[in-house]
This record gives C-alpha cells, sequence and structure tokens, in this order.
C-alpha cells in the first residue's frame, strides 16, 4: 500500500518508476520475500500520469502471458480487443502484407488494452500487497552508487528520506534521472516526427484487424478497439502535426481517410487529439554499478512497430526470475555484480534486434529513393508469401527468435 518513508530504511531493490514497466516488476517480485520499495512522482490515475494516458497498448502473446502469470490479466481482459490478423501496406503501391493469428496457430497475433486500464489493474495490484512499499506521490532527488549499496534521497510530503538498496531499478522513462545521475549516457535521433493518438469509428467493423500503412510523411496505424472504434497513431513531421492539433475534425478525418484508403469505408467520428513526438533513445548499457536500467529508460521506440512496452516487459521478467533463483542464496545480494552481468547478457540479443527492426522499418519506409520504394514493395509481397518469414516474425515479437532464452513468466511459469 501507499506509505511513507521513514528517516532512513533499507531495502534489497528500489524501483524507481511506477508506471507500466516499474508496476509491472512491482507486482513480479511481490511474492518473492523481499524488501522492495516503489517511488513514482505521480499517481496512476491522475490526469498528469504520462505513463497511463489517453494511449492503448499493443500486448503480444508473449506479453498476455506475462500479465497473467502475475495475475494481472483478468482485470485487463474485459477491456483488451483480440488482433486476429495484421495487415501492412504502402500508401500508393500495390504490395501488402498480411498475417493471420489462424496460419500461426494462435487464437490471437495479440491485444490491444487501453494504458488507464492496464495502469489501474497493477496499481490496484501493488496498493493490496502489504509487502511492497509503495511511495507516490514520491521523488528521488540524489543517487549515490557504493560497493556495497546505492542511497537514495527521496522527497515526500516536503520532507527527504534516505534510504539504501542493494539494487536499484530505473524505471522512470526516456529521461531518466536515474540513468543520468550513474552516468549512463543515452543516444537519441530524433525522427522529425510527431505521433496524432486519438480513437476514429469507422463504417465498417474493424474485423480484429490491426492496419499499419507506410505514407511519404510516416507510417499510420490503426488498432482495433471495443465497438467497433479504432486507436489511431498518425505520424506527421512536427509541422502539420501541430496544425493537425488544430484541425476540426472533419478535415482531420478526411486527411485520415486521404492517407489510409477506404478499406473500413468512412471515418465517421474522431477522439480528443494528443500529440508525442518520436525518437529512438537508446541507453549505452543496461545496468551500472548496483542499478538495471529497464523499459524505456534503457530503449524508446519508435511506436511503428507496437514493439516497446513488449520488450521492456521482456526486461523485467528476466530480471525477476534472475532474482527469484539467487533470492535464497545464503549471501544473497540482490545487486551483486554477476547478477547484473547475466541480465546484461541475457538482454543483449532480444534488445539488439528489437531496436534494429524498428528502427529499419522507420529508415527503409522514409526512404525516398525510387529504387528503395520498389524493393520494399517487393518485399512485402515476398512477405505476403512465405508463411516462415511470418513465423519469425512472430517469435520476434515475443523475444523468442535465434533460440533465445525466453523468460518464465512468457512461459506461463510462476517465479516462486
Amino acid at each position: 500500500m501507499t506509505s511513507e518513508l521513514t528517516a532512513s530504511q533499507s531495502f534489497d531493490i528500489a524501483i524507481v518508476g511506477g508506471g507500466m514497466v516499474g508496476a509491472s516488476l512491482a507486482v513480479a517480485l511481490a511474492p518473492l520475500g523481499l524488501r522492495v520499495a516503489l517511488i513514482e512522482a505521480v499517481p496512476h490515475d491522475s490526469t498528469s500520469q504520462p505513463s497511463f494516458d489517453e494511449r492503448t497498448t499493443a500486448l503480444s502473446n508473449g506479453s498476455r502471458r506475462i500479465l497473467e502469470t502475475l495475475g494481472v490479466w483478468p482485470e485487463v481482459e474485459a477491456m483488451a480487443t483480440p488482433i486476429r490478423k495484421i495487415h501492412v501496406s504502402e500508401q500508393g503501391r500495390f504490395g501488402f502484407a498480411r498475417i493471420d493469428s489462424r496460419e500461426q496457430g494462435l487464437d490471437a497475433m495479440g491485444y490491444v488494452v487501453p494504458n488507464r486500464a492496464l495502469g489501474l489493474a497493477l496499481w490496484t495490484r501493488l496498493q493490496a500487497d502489504a509487502g511492497t512499499q509503495v511511495c507516490c506521490p514520491a521523488q528521488v532527488s540524489r543517487v549515490e552508487g557504493g560497493a556495497h549499496g546505492v542511497c537514495l534521497g527521496v522527497v515526500q510530503d516536503g520532507a527527504t528520506a534516505i534510504i539504501d538498496a542493494d539494487l536499484v531499478v530505473a524505471a522512470d522513462g526516456v529521461h531518466s534521472a536515474v540513468r543520468s545521475a550513474l552516468g549512463v549516457d543515452a543516444d537519441s535521433r530524433d525522427y522529425g516526427q510527431t505521433a496524432i493518438i486519438t480513437t476514429v469509428l469507422p463504417q465498417r467493423f474493424h474485423e480484429h484487424v490491426a492496419y499499419e500503412r507506410f505514407t511519404d510523411s510516416g507510417p499510420l496505424a490503426l488498432l482495433p478497439l471495443e465497438g467497433g472504434r479504432c486507436a489511431l497513431v498518425l505520424t506527421l513531421s512536427h509541422a502539420t502535426a501541430e496544425a493537425a492539433l488544430r484541425w476540426s475534425d472533419a478535415e482531420f478525418l478526411a486527411e485520415v481517410q486521404r492517407r489510409f484508403g477506404f478499406r473500413l469505408g468512412r471515418f465517421l467520428k474522431a477522439g480528443r487529439r494528443v500529440s508525442y513526438p518520436l525518437s529512438l533513445t537508446r541507453s549505452a548499457r543496461t545496468s551500472a554499478g548496483r542499478c538495471v536500467i529497464v523499459g524505456n529508460a534503457a530503449q524508446g521506440l519508435h511506436p511503428v512497430a507496437g514493439m516497446g512496452f513488449n520488450l521492456g516487459l521482456r526486461d523485467i521478467a528476466s530480471l525477476a526470475e534472475l532474482i527469484a533463483e539467487r533470492r535464497l542464496e545464503p549471501q544473497f545480494d540482490a545487486g551483486a555484480a554477476t547478477l547484473l552481468a547475466e541480465y546484461d547478457a541475457w538482454r543483449a540479443a532480444d534488445r539488439r534486434g528489437v531496436i534494429a527492426f524498428t528502427d529499419g522499418l522507420v529508415r527503409i519506409f522514409a526512404s525516398p529513393s525510387g529504387v528503395v520504394r520498389r524493393l520494399r514493395n517487393a518485399g512485402l509481397l515476398a512477405f505476403d508469401l512465405l508463411p516462415p518469414a511470418k513465423a519469425a516474425l512472430s517469435r520476434l515479437s515475443t523475444g523468442a527468435g535465434a533460440g533465445a532464452r525466453v523468460p518464465k513468466l512468457a512461459r506461463g511459469v510462476a517465479l516462486q
């Protein structure tokens, strides 16, 4: 439950950031009998909480299984919409690719979940767990790493408490203060694009198809929602996006129609529009001293393939598994160098592959070259005809490519 820190406390693990990734880690660690603190600046039900806003998240089957194993999925499922098929195309070209869950032997390729629903389910679970000390609203004012622990200054209700932790987990987003305090650099590349996020109601039922359509200004994604609505992610240049926020609903829907076409008939209604600038941010390391860097603090991705949260969820599933395996050791140390080294090695291939795939999609579909246009059009056609390629993409979305170790939670195996 939410509580106030005393002047000085010690923990095995302190998680800084209670968004979707940080809260998921806290839930995963709860049954392990460890001293865990979760520090978050903004309450989950606040309109200013950036993790649980109007956006939706496309969960892979591996992510759904993680949430199911953690016991969170039953609360989320009522608000989740299955993705039965995926349709990828490029405006002005005839090539396209389709993936059908039935061809892959799956009930669905994934699920679309409102971020607020996921946040509510995670935080309801956290607040019912007496073993995790949740400090919210609270902010970390200083971070001092040492050989035997990390010292955090935490400001809560105007007072500063000092806590010591064997391990600190930086789950505080792309602009991670913890990562910066520990001197870990992060590369950032502005894509020159802004995503407009909203919902639209098409004339025809979406039939549980997720659409990804590439246009000259960037990708457009339509994800199925309940009631026949679709979540829309429209990528525009910064200047056009700024203008798009001022357009009337009729003007906005006309532009979406022009880019997407009439596969779903006419777009009838649009919800409230919000914007998010897009970039690739990549931490130089995934651990430093006694700190592990996870989720967007480790890698902030373009939403083109919907893999950001799924990758972050595998981060925490891997970390929780390593901690669970070692917690019964006589001299258990959550921040041991050997544990962090094993974490880094485990996550390297999955992280590298997803970053390369996502960034590669943005780059190849942004190229104005006529040769590249013809090649990618042929590539979409070839992909549509090659079942092994579709199966490989399905494995990539779960982190199971190239014989990679899949976390227990993603296989439905509890950590206890």
